[in-house]
C-alpha cells in the first residue's frame, strides 16, 4: 500500500506559475487587470476563436451564456441527464426551464435522437456537455439546431483540447464555456471562460460579469487615466482576478505537453485493464482509436470505469471505499441529474425515464488522471484495482 494519499485530480504547478503569482503580489494588482486580458487573448488564440470573456467559474460562464440568449419565461433549454449540476442550475438561474435528454451508452454524451424527441414549440436552445473530454456528435446536434432554429451552448468544462472531426470544441455553438477549476486540464484554482464568434454577445457577457458596468477595473484604473463607467445592465460579480490569470497563463503554455502525459496514462490504464490476466468486472471507456482516425480528439480529462457488481462481486460504492482505503483518491462523474431530490421535487423528473444515464451514474468511478502522476502512481492505482477485483 502507498505511504501517502494520492489526491484525485491534483494539478501540476510549476515555478512559472508560482513566479507569475508572486509578480502580481509584488505589483499589488490582484483583481481584474492586465493578466486577465492577456489570458483572454492567449486562450482565444489557442482555440482559434476571436472573442473571449474570462470569468470566475465555468458556472458563471454557463449562466451568462444562457442570459445572453435572452430567454423568456417558459423557454426551454435541452441538456444532458449526465452532467454536473452547474449545467442545469445555469439554465434555471437564467429564467429558462431545463429539459433533459438521455445519453448514448457508448459515448456517454447527449443522444441527438433523444434531443430531437424532446423539442417543443418552447425550445430555445441546446446545451451540450462534452463529457470526460469526448465531444458530442456535433454534426447531428447542429443539424437539429438548424432544423428547429435553436441556439447552441457548448459546455466545454472537460474539453479544452477536444476536437470533433478536426474541428475544435467551441467552434460549433453560439457560445462555449470552459472551466479552470483545480482538477481541470488548465488550472487557475477557480475560473472560467466564454468563447464565441459574435463580439456583441461576448461584450454583453463581459459587462454582465462585472455588475453591468461599461468598463472593468483595469480600464478604469490603468496608467491611461481614470475612466468613468455607467451601469448599463443588472450584472453580477463574476470577474476573474489577475491572481487566477497568472496561473492560467503558464498552464495554457503547457496544455499540449500535459495532454500528451494524460493520453499516455489513459493508455496505461487501458493496457492494464484489458490484459488477458486482469480480473473481469470493469467496463472501460470507449476506445480512442476510432475517433482519432477520423480526426477527432479526446481531451482525456476523466478516465471512467464502470463497476459491474454481478461480475466482480462488489458494488460501486464499496469499490470507492476500498480504493480510498488503499490511499487512492477517486471521483464519481456523475450521478444522473434526476437522482437528486431537488430536481425530482421541482420538475417531477424520474431517473427511470433516463435509463442510460441512470445505469451509468450508478456504476461509474473516475480514476486519477493528471499530468502530475508518476508511473509509480499509476502502477499503484492499477494494483489497487486489481487487488479489489481479486478479493471483493
Amino acid at each position: 500500500m502507498r505511504d501517502s494519499f494520492l489526491v484525485f485530480g491534483q494539478p501540476l504547478i510549476g515555478r512559472e506559475e508560482i513566479s507569475e503569482v508572486v509578480d502580481s503580489l509584488e505589483k499589488a494588482w490582484l483583481g481584474t487587470g492586465p493578466k486577465v486580458h492577456r489570458f483572454e487573448q492567449n486562450f482565444a488564440a489557442y482555440k482559434n476563436l476571436p472573442c473571449a470573456a474570462a470569468v470566475n467559474s465555468c458556472t458563471a460562464a454557463l449562466h451568462l451564456s444562457c442570459l445572453a440568449l435572452n430567454p423568456e419565461p417558459g423557454d426551454e433549454i435541452i441538456t444532458t441527464a449526465m452532467t454536473f449540476c452547474a449545467s442545469v442550475n445555469a439554465i434555471i438561474h437564467a429564467g429558462a426551464t431545463p429539459v433533459l435528454a438521455d445519453i448514448d451508452p457508448v459515448t456517454l454524451n447527449i443522444d441527438p435522437a433523444d434531443v430531437e424527441r424532446k423539442i417543443t414549440p418552447r425550445t430555445r436552445a441546446i446545451m451540450v456537455v462534452h463529457f470526460a473530454g469526448r465531444m458530442c456528435r456535433m454534426d447531428e446536434i447542429m443539424r437539429i439546431a438548424k432544423k428547429y432554429n435553436l441556439s447552441v451552448i457548448e459546455d466545454c468544462a472537460h474539453s479544452i483540447e477536444s476536437a470533433f472531426r478536426g474541428v475544435g470544441s467551441g467552434h460549433f455553438g453560439d457560445l462555449a464555456c470552459y472551466s479552470f477549476y483545480a482538477t481541470k486540464n488548465v488550472v487557475t484554482g477557480e475560473g472560467g471562460m466564454v468563447l464565441g464568434k459574435n463580439r456583441e454577445l461576448i461584450d454583453r457577457i463581459k459587462i454582465m460579469a462585472l455588475h453591468g458596468m461599461s468598463a472593468d477595473a483595469w480600464a478604469r484604473f490603468s496608467d491611461a487615466g481614470f475612466k468613468h463607467y455607467q451601469v448599463v445592465d443588472h450584472g453580477f460579480k463574476y470577474n476573474m482576478m489577475d491572481l487566477q490569470a497568472a496561473i492560467g497563463i503558464h498552464q495554457l503554455e503547457k496544455v499540449e505537453e500535459n495532454w500528451k502525459k494524460r493520453r499516455r496514462i489513459w493508455q496505461m490504464y487501458v493496457d492494464a485493464f484489458s490484459a488477458p490476466d486482469f480480473p473481469a468486472g470493469l467496463g472501460l471507456p470507449a476506445p480512442l482509436d476510432a475517433e482519432e482516425a477520423e480526426g477527432s480528439r479526446h481531451a482525456c480529462h476523466l478516465f471512467t470505469v464502470e463497476v459491474d457488481e454481478k461480475i466482480c462481486g462488489i458494488g460501486r460504492d464499496q469499490f470507492l471505499s476500498r480504493l480510498t482505503a488503499h490511499k487512492i483518491g477517486v471521483g464519481v462523474h456523475y450521478l444522473a441529474i434526476p437522482e437528486h431530490p431537488y430536481y425530482q421535487k421541482r420538475f417531477g423528473w424520474r431517473v427511470e425515464d433516463f435509463p442510460h444515464a441512470m445505469a451509468y451514474g450508478r456504476k461509474t468511478i473516475s480514476l486519477p488522471l493528471s499530468p502530475r502522476l508518476s508511473d509509480e502512481d499509476v502502477a499503484d492505482v492499477i494494483a489497487a484495482v486489481k487487488e479489489i477485483l481479486l478479493n471483493p
